[in-house]
């Protein structure tokens, strides 16, 4: 009888135990090609994004303020610069006497192109001058433009009775965009019976300023 054979140390048949290595080996080489498809589809999503754009536009333009002014309450127009509208007053006043008192109209508005603003009232330090240093005097606002002894009682103070002629207004009054309200001033102006006889034969000539800011 001859010896049986023997195997190759190190060596094997192929048989089951190959079949079982491969078979590890091919989940592993399965979950790499899909964590790679996963990664795949993950680019695929952020480079493909829809995107869309709005814009908008605007234009801007200022506008204007502009005030007018009238002594007679309908004849409006601009008195940019001094010495400005001359008020009218019922009774002249170039003969007065102590205890006399006359009254004079000045409207304010908007022109027409203007936006809202306010007015104020501003008297001229210089009035204090000759005889301006006896006269006093004051100013409401009126509804009419009608300025009287009565009316002027009736209105809305503006400079409190019986003050001196460099008393300027407290506040502002207000007027509406292209001429939609009208402030009418009323003015008295008055020689007290207290004047003394220095005051004869003295002259003034006021300024009042009419502010308006928007």
């Amino acid at each position: 009888m001859f010896p049986a054979a023997r195997r190759p140390r190190g060596r094997h048949a192929p048989g089951a135990d190959d079949d079982r290595a491969r078979s590890r080996r091919r989940p592993r080489l399965r979950a790499v090609l899909a964590g790679g498809l996963v990664l795949g589809i993950g680019l695929t999503a952020t480079v493909a994004a829809w995107t869309d754009t709005e814009y908008s536009v605007a234009t801007f333009t200022a506008g204007t303020f502009s005030i007018v002014g009238a002594t007679d309450g309908a004849t409006f127009t601009d008195h940019a610069s001094a010495p400005g509208a001359t008020l009218s007053f019922a009774v002249a006043p170039t003969a007065l006497v102590p205890n006399t008192t006359v009254y004079a109209l000045y409207s304010v508005k908007t022109a027409a192109t203007s936006v809202a603003g306010t007015v104020q009232l501003t008297a001229d330090a210089a009035n204090s001058t000759g005889l301006g240093a006896y006269l006093t005097y004051g100013v409401t606002s009126i509804a009419g433009t009608t300025c009287s002894s009565g009316t002027f009682a009736g209105g809305t103070v503006i400079v409190a009775t019986a003050s001196a002629t460099t008393v300027s207004a407290a506040g502002s009054q207000s007027l509406s965009a292209a001429g939609g309200s009208v402030v009418n001033y009323c003015f008295a102006v008055t020689l007290p019976s207290s004047a003394s006889n220095a005051a004869q034969g003295t002259t003034l000539t006021a300024h009042w300023t009419f502010a308006g800011a928007a």
